[in-house]
């Protein structure tokens, strides 16, 4: 976007937009909600000097969702962008105002203009398939709290198949698993609505180790393995990429991930690792002979993590489903 000639930067929260022009610093408060919207385009086409802008925001989930789809209704260019990097980039602050935060998103805009690239919104299935899979979460987390619960109750009490609160807790963990049922299968029926989706999640459950929820998982984040070029990039992206650390003559440790990245995937593909070191024969191997070298436990087990996602994207980016060759072979 190097033709820009001005920022809008906007601080989203809950119920309100603090909305600043970077040039000329005119500041705003409008309602997030879609009459601000409207509100939001006149004032900024009354106070901008040029039609050459574009608006930028923070990504906060749902508070930021519905501004992201009115500007997309009306094509005007957006990026949506990680609070991180704006928070990274602004610097030392010790004031934190939500005037001061939109002039900050504003500044950053205007200081990286030329290399972000306008945001999209995700297509409603997408979107649909994020609030399922943030919904399952919260309940698994739920159920886990009440198993926890339940088992406390069952090991004081003498007798806990007849106490009513062992009762209720067992009956609302039933609940619970049935729900998160209905959600599995309400995304298996989303997937099968788009052809591409339901191709390439079948192609990835001939990975060993990935099952519904990161299957899920890899084509949301993924957008349908549209949004990143390699595996190699989402590894970084998930927290997983291993990357060098020295400084001088000195300083010289050994390559290690980052602890940014996303907490969830890294999660999900620690699971999936463990499970495919169990039942697939090559990549147990792979693991053991990673031990056998002197590497630690986790470093062989992240190993196994980017070798399941470098397999994800082999079969999505080349067609054929994943074949185990040492399985055939053998």
């Amino acid at each position: 976007m190097k033709k820009v000639r001005d920022v809008i930067g906007i601080d989203v929260s809950k119920d309100a937009l603090d909305v600043t022009l970077y040039h000329s610093k005119q500041h705003a408060v409008f309602s997030n909600d879609e009459q601000g919207y409207h509100d939001l385009i006149i004032w900024s086409k009354r106070h901008l000097a040029t039609t050459e802008y574009f608006f930028c925001f923070e990504n906060t989930g749902n508070y930021s969702l519905k501004l992201s789809i009115f500007l997309s209704s009306l094509s005007l260019v957006y990026v949506e962008e990680s609070p991180l990097r704006i928070k990274r980039s602004t610097g030392l602050s010790r004031e934190k105002t939500d005037k001061l935060d939109s002039y900050m998103i504003a500044r950053f805009g205007w200081m990286y203009r030329e290399e972000l690239e306008p945001s999209n919104v995700k297509p409603k299935e997408f979107q649909e398939i994020g609030r399922l899979l943030a919904l399952r979460d919260q309940l698994v987390r739920d159920r886990s709290g009440l198993k926890s619960t339940l088992k406390e109750q069952q090991h004081l009490l003498s007798s806990p198949s007849t106490d009513a609160c062992c009762k209720i807790l067992e009956r609302s963990i039933k609940h619970i698993s049935k729900q998160v049922l209905s959600i599995e299968k309400r995304m298996k029926d989303l997937l099968k609505t788009n052809d591409k989706l339901q191709h390439n999640y079948e192609l990835l459950r001939t990975v060993k180790g990935v099952g519904l929820i990161l299957s899920c998982q890899l084509l949301y984040h993924t957008s349908n393995f549209m949004k990143f070029n390699n595996w190699r990039s989402f590894s970084s992206y998930c927290g997983i990429a291993p990357f060098e650390y020295s400084s001088g003559s000195s300083i010289r440790r050994r390559k290690q991930s980052h602890y940014i990245g996303d907490r969830k995937m890294k999660t999900l593909l620690s699971m999936a690792a463990v499970s495919a070191i169990q039942s697939d024969q090559e990549l147990k191997n792979y693991y053991h002979r990673k031990l056998e070298e002197g590497k630690h436990k986790m470093i062989a087990l992240n190993n196994v993590r980017n070798k399941i996602l470098a397999r994800s994207f082999a079969v999505i980016k080349r067609g054929p489903p994943f074949v185990n060759i040492a399985a055939v072979n053998f």
